[in-house]
C-alpha cells in the first residue's frame, strides 16, 4: 500500500502521478475524505475514553449515597453509548477506507516515460546480434513438435488449452535450463529455496494479488489457498511480520517454481505455443533492501536476468515500462526482452520491479535500523527467467536447417555432454 502521509502531505503529486496509471483524482479526494473522518472519529472516541477514565476515577472517591455518584453513573452510562456508537462508525469508515487503500496502484516513479500502454515504453539497452538463417525459421512449436519434444495435441486432451508435455530430450533441455538458471544466480549472490506451491490469501495480499486479481489465479475452493501464479509470493511473504536486522541487508534470495495462472483476458492472445500458458516453470529472484539502496539493487536484479541471456548468447533487449504498462505493485520496471526469430519481433522474458514500500506494508516486513528505529524493507523481484520462454527462445534461436536443435554451449554440461536434439519423432 501507498504510505498515508504521501497522500496527506502530496495529495497534487500523488493524484498526478497515479492519473498516468489511470486513477481519478476523484478517488485519492475520497481516500483523503475518509482518512479525515476515520481519524476525526478516533480522536472522538479517545477523548470520550479520556473522559470515561477520568468520571471512574472521580467515582471512586465518591460514596454510593451521594447525590453525584448516580448522577456519575448515569453519565457514564451515556458515555458508553456515546463511545459505541462512534466505534460502530469508525469501523464503517476504516473498512471503506481499507477498501479504497488496498486497490490503489504503486506511485510510479518520477524516472518513467509517461504513456498508457506498452507502446509507451522505451528501449534502455540491447545486446546480442540478430542471428540470419539461410532457411525459414520455424516457430518454436513447430521445431519442438517436429522433434517430439513437445506436445501441445496430448496436453490439450488432458488439460485443455495453454498446456504442454515437454517429452524426452524436451523435458532434460527444461530441467537444464532451470539448473543453469539456480547455478547462475547462486553464483550472483542467491540463497536458493524452495517453496510452498500453495498460499493462504494473506500471502496473495501480501504481495498485491488480493484482492485486485483475484480473477487471475487458481484456488483451491475447498481450502481456500491459492497455487502460486510466481515463486515472488512466498519468496517475499518469508519474512512477513518480520522485522529484520539492517546489518542482514540486503537479502537475495532465488527459487525455481512451477507457476498457475488462469491467464484471464487475454483471449485470442499466443494461442499456440509457450508464451502463455496456464501452468509454466519459472525462476524468480526476490530482493530485501534498505530504501537508500532499492534503486541500486533493481539496476544489479536486472543486469543478473541478463547475464542468463549471454550465457546463452540469446539476443535481448532492456525497455523501462511507461507509467500505464507498470505493474501494479510496482514503482519501476524493466522488461527483458528475448528475440524470437520466427516472430521477427522482441518477447519479455523477464520483468524485474523494485516495489519500494508498497508490498512490505501489506506484509508487515520491516528492519530496525542502527539508531533504534524500525523502518520499512524496499522489496524487489525478477524473473530470471521464464524457463518455458527460455526453452521457446532456444529452440528458435538455435534451430537448423535439417530440423535439429544445437545446445548451447553453457548447457552441455546439464545436458550430459549432448550438443543437439536431431531425434525427429514421426
Amino acid at each position: 500500500m501507498i504510505d498515508p502521509n504521501i497522500i496527506r502531505k502530496q495529495p497534487d503529486y500523488v493524484k498526478e502521478r497515479l492519473s498516468t496509471r489511470g486513477v481519478e483524482p476523484e478517488e485519492i479526494d475520497h481516500y483523503l475524505d475518509l482518512d479525515t473522518q476515520n481519524r476525526t472519529l478516533i480522536t472522538e472516541m479517545e477523548a470520550l475514553k479520556r473522559d470515561k477514565n477520568q468520571a471512574t476515577e472521580a467515582m471512586k472517591k465518591l460514596a454510593k449515597d451521594d447525590p453525584k455518584w448516580q448522577a456519575n453513573i448515569d453519565e457514564l452510562k451515556a458515555t458508553n453509548v456515546k463511545i459505541k456508537a462512534l466505534e460502530e462508525e469508525q469501523k464503517k469508515v476504516a473498512d471503506e477506507l481499507e477498501y479504497v487503500a488496498v486497490r490503489l496502484p504503486n506511485i510510479p516513479d518520477d524516472s518513467l516515460p509517461v504513456g498508457p500502454d506498452e507502446d509507451s515504453d522505451k528501449e534502455v539497452r540491447k545486446w546480442g546480434a540478430i542471428p540470419e538463417f539461410d532457411f525459414k525459421p520455424l516457430d518454436h512449436w513447430d521445431v519442438g513438435g517436429n522433434l517430439g519434444i513437445l506436445d501441445f495435441d496430448r496436453a490439450a486432451k488432458v488439460s485443455g488449452a495453454r498446456f504442454v508435455y515437454d517429452v524426452g530430450d524436451g523435458a532434460r533441455l527444461e530441467r537444464a535450463i532451470y539448473n543453469f538458471m539456480l547455478d547462475l544466480h547462486r553464483k550472483q549472490g542467491y540463497t536458493e529455496i524452495i517453496p510452498p506451491y500453495l498460499v493462504n490469501a494473506n500471502t496473495m495480499f501480501g504481495t498485491g494479488q488480493f484482492p485486485k486479481f483475484k480473477e487471475d489465479v487458481y484456488t483451491v475452493e475447498s481450502t481456500g489457498m491459492t497455487l502460486i501464479p510466481t515463486a515472488e509470493v512466498p519468496l517475499t511473504n518469508y519474512y512477513a511480520q518480520e522485522i529484520l536486522k539492517e546489518e542482514d541487508l540486503p537479502i537475495y534470495v532465488t527459487a525455481m517454481s512451477p507457476c498457475f495462472r488462469s491467464e484471464a483476458g487475454s483471449a485470442g492472445r499466443d494461442t499456440r505455443g509457450l508464451i502463455r500458458m496456464h501452468q509454466f516453470h519459472k525462476v524468480e529472484m526476490v530482493k530485501f533492501a534498505k530504501p537508500e539502496e532499492s534503486m541500486d539493487e533493481l539496476t544489479k536484479m536486472t543486469q543478473n536476468a541478463e547475464e542468463v541471456l549471454r550465457e546463452l548468447g540469446l539476443p535481448y533487449h532492456v525497455i523501462v515500462l511507461s507509467t500505464g504498462d507498470t505493474g501494479f505493485s510496482s514503482r519501476k520496471t524493466f522488461d527483458v526482452e528475448v528475440w524470437m526469430p520466427a516472430q521477427n519481433k522482441y518477447r519479455e522474458i523477464s520483468s524485474c520491479s523494485d516495489c519500494w514500500d508498497f508490498q512490505a506494508r501489506r506484509a508487515m516486513i520491516r528492519y530496525r535500523k542502527a539508531d533504534g528505529t524500525v523502518d520499512y524493507v524496499h522489496t524487489l523481484n525478477g524473473s530470471g527467467l521464464a524457463v518455458g520462454r527460455t526453452l521457446a527462445a532456444v529452440l528458435e534461436n538455435y534451430q537448423q536447417a535439417d530440423g535439429s536443435v544445437k545446445i548451447p554451449d553453457a548447457l552441455v554440461k546439464y545436458m550430459g555432454g549432448q550438443t543437439v536434439i536431431k531425434n525427429i519423432v514421426k
